[in-house]
């Protein structure tokens, strides 16, 4: 399976990247700065010894981005989709793909991370100057398809020219595996970005962590996460109107609804695929609908 890098990535996408900010008032913490999957990650940690506790917490991102980055070609998910089998895969992957079992048939398909084949061909083609055709995408879509893949603890597997993408889970993913980990070296009253946010506790002062959104206003909160998406937030084309979201059952763009989809929720991996999974539904019953389905999920943003 023919794979973008990072770089041309970037370059065909018109990338409204960071839709959520920490919340400004947070000063005189100690704020670790770096990255996961290509986003911009923080930490947010009033302690005496911050800086110890963040550089074993950016130690384990660079961990989880060497199994679900897809643009690390010696991720256990790019080797995953080269090979279309992976051999003892790691505990963190087989978990990811258990969670995105549960919104897939929650969802009753929609969120499919077998749609990569799908998301490559819509880069690669304009990225030389033209749109997918229909015959492109009827093609296409015979990749695709979650039924086809089958993981246990000694091996996923995918039929023939398929390949996974987990860019809309395994940022909230990761930021729950931090979370966990800073909350079993008993730490709390701490903020995680990776590009969704997990909060740990409070803010030291006990008030909730405003975490701050693109169209006004906050959501705060205190030991919960949240997760934002929008259709047209990364696009492929320059005109800036066909969206990453793609519909596994037609292989076309999410609709432009939602300007921005925020969806909070006691794991940030389950924020984060919801709210992916909401910019394909064009009515708020049916996102209400979907997210009533798992416990303690609330929209927040549905604007």
């Amino acid at each position: 399976m023919h794979m973008l890098t990072r770089r041309r990535f970037i370059a065909i996408s018109a990338a409204g990247a960071g839709l959520a900010a920490l919340p400004a008032r947070a000063t005189g913490l100690y704020d670790w700065r770096g990255q996961a999957l290509g986003a911009e990650a923080r930490i947010l940690i009033d302690h005496p010894d911050a800086e110890a506790i963040t550089t074993r917490a950016a130690a384990e991102i660079a961990r989880l981005e060497a199994i679900f980055s897809l643009y690390k070609a010696d991720s256990a998910l790019a080797r995953l989709n080269q090979d279309g089998i992976l051999t003892a895969p790691p505990f963190e992957l087989l978990q990811c793909l258990a969670l995105s079992s549960q919104i897939h048939a929650a969802s009753n398909g929609l969120f499919d991370p077998s749609i990569q084949p799908l998301w490559a061909l819509y880069a690669n083609r304009f990225a030389a100057g033209t749109a997918p055709t229909a015959e492109d995408l009827r093609k296409t879509q015979t990749q695709v398809g979650w039924q086809n893949v089958t993981f246990d603890e000694e091996a996923i597997r995918l039929a023939p020219d398929m390949a996974l993408t987990l860019n809309g889970i395994a940022q909230g993913f990761i930021a729950d595996r931090i979370a966990d980990q800073l909350r079993a070296e008993g730490l709390d009253n701490i903020l995680v970005n990776t590009g969704e946010f997990r909060a740990l506790g409070s803010m030291p002062d006990g008030a909730a962590w405003p975490v701050q959104l693109t169209t006004g206003g906050d959501v705060p909160l205190v030991n919960r996460a949240l997760a934002s998406s929008a259709a047209l937030g990364t696009t492929f084309d320059q005109a800036g109107k066909v969206g990453h979201i793609l519909n596994p059952r037609t292989g076309t763009p999410a609709p432009a609804t939602w300007q921005l989809v925020s969806i909070s929720a006691p794991q940030a991996a389950l924020a984060d695929a919801l709210s992916t999974t909401a910019c394909l539904l064009d009515d708020k019953a049916a996102v209400q609908a979907l997210i009533g389905k798992f416990d303690q999920v609330k929209i927040e943003t549905l604007a």
